[in-house]
């Protein structure tokens, strides 16, 4: 079992920057792949980056070049630092766990955190 706990959503105006947080807790949070998703009002959730066991990291191609995903074993915490924020980047973020290399489909994550919600105006 993993827990995941999101943080450091907000509000922020286009082209600033948010770092968010998603500490784990459970066992082997070090053997999963970690990814980001994102759902907007009246859509579906979407991909946007994940990082392997071996720190390889994969991204949508709607941030590519804005978001960079990281983690830190040592404290099982993943992070997603957000620039050049964009009013169509506003959406509840979630972290989530995959026991698989990386995927970029929800139904492949096994554990979710709970969202934080990003909002970027313009």
């Amino acid at each position: 079992q993993v827990q995941l706990v999101e943080s450091g959503g907000g509000l922020v105006q286009a082209g600033g920057s948010l770092r968010l947080s998603c500490a784990g807790s459970g066992r082997a949070f070090r053997d999963y792949t970690m990814g980001w998703f994102r759902q907007a009002p009246g859509k579906e959730r979407e991909f946007v980056a994940a990082i392997s066991t071996s720190f390889g990291t994969y991204y949508a191609d709607s941030v590519k070049g804005r978001f960079t995903i990281s983690r830190d074993i040592a404290v099982n915490t993943v992070y997603l630092q957000m620039n050049s924020l964009k009013p169509e980047d506003t959406a509840v973020y979630y972290c989530a766990a995959s026991p698989y290399t990386v995927r970029r489909q929800v139904n492949d994550y096994d554990y979710w955190g709970q969202g934080t919600q990003v909002t970027v105006s313009s």
